[in-house]
């Protein structure tokens, strides 16, 4: 078989995961980080293609003449035409839920950092403030306890569940709001505007589909606790991002941590650079080395079940 490897960049940081793996495959052609013209030139000559972010849709499909499979380096699946995929019966793999424990880590990292205040002390003892406190506790920032807070999630997928295990070590209020009903032990499943209204930190863990696009808006942030602190590591597209420049300026929002933009890499002109109580990461969250392995893993994994016949983590 011939390989197309259209993003390796974004899996192996200085070739610190092994991509050669793939060679038992067959003939692997990988790029760094291919362009979309360079993809619609060559893409004609291969049986599978292997990507992470790249654009795979109707237009490259249509030129991939002999394309039996793509394989995903991620969970969501929204940068391939799969409904063309499917009427050409190309088979589609994700990566199913790799990412479960780095990302709840992440969140409770965000939470932490909101509410122990560890670096904004750190700051000021690196600058020498400790030196001149008049006592031996130095209490100049807000902080508080997780004990009793309550968690709002959406979503009840793998990283959802997790998320809520968390909450309940730290002895939170856990509320979620799902499509479809579930049940959990310690865990309230409520309606979407009673999940704003009641909850102190509120966390989307849902797909970037028409029903969630924008799903936190203006109107959204307004239905949210005076003083709540949001939080994004689904999808950029998930969140209106002036309706969340527009809460944290006005105060509507204690803070917010996102590690997702509607636009990526970030634009220079990024109405959320530089905004107030808000930190962003640069869509880190999935991306320890462990996860990138046990990522890298699954893939290898999907591509052998194909190959053998066997159906895994299929999409279509």
């Amino acid at each position: 078989m011939k390989l197309l490897l259209t993003d390796a960049v974004t899996i192996a940081y200085q070739n610190d995961i092994a991509l050669d793996v793939f060679e038992q495959f067959g003939n692997v052609t990988s790029y760094e980080s291919i362009s979309r013209d360079e993809l619609l030139k060559i893409v004609k000559d291969y049986d599978v293609i292997l990507t992470n972010k790249v654009v795979i849709d109707r237009e490259v499909i249509e030129k991939a003449v002999n394309l039996k499979y793509i394989g995903l380096f991620a969970t969501g699946y929204n940068n391939i035409d799969i409904e063309y995929a499917k009427e050409k019966g190309i088979a589609v793999c994700n990566a199913g839920s790799y990412s479960t424990s780095a990302v709840a880590q992440q969140v409770f990292a965000y939470i932490l950092s909101q509410y122990s205040a560890v670096e904004k002390y750190n700051q000021l003892v690196q600058k020498g403030g400790w030196i001149t406190s008049p006592t031996f506790s130095m209490l100049c920032c807000p902080t508080d306890e997780l004990y009793g807070k309550t968690l709002g999630i959406i979503g009840f997928g793998s990283i959802g569940k997790r998320v809520a295990e968390i909450a309940k070590a730290f002895e939170m209020n856990v509320l979620c709001y799902t499509r479809t009903a579930k049940q959990a032990d310690g865990i309230s499943f409520v309606s979407f505007d009673e999940l704003l209204s009641k909850s102190d930190i509120v966390s989307p863990h849902c797909p970037l589909n028409e029903q969630s696009k924008h799903l936190f808006n203006d109107e959204t942030f307004s239905k949210m606790k005076d003083g709540a602190y949001f939080i994004n590591t689904a999808r950029g597209g998930v969140v209106d991002e002036i309706a969340l420049l527009k809460a944290l300026k006005s105060g509507k929002l204690s803070g917010a941590a996102i590690d997702v933009l509607d636009t990526e890499p970030m634009k220079a002109d990024c109405v959320l650079l530089g905004a107030p109580n808000l930190i962003i990461t640069p869509h880190t969250a999935w991306a320890p080395l462990a996860t990138r392995q046990r990522l890298l893993d699954i893939v290898v994994d999907n591509l052998k079940c194909f190959i053998n016949g066997k159906k895994q983590n299929r999409i279509v």
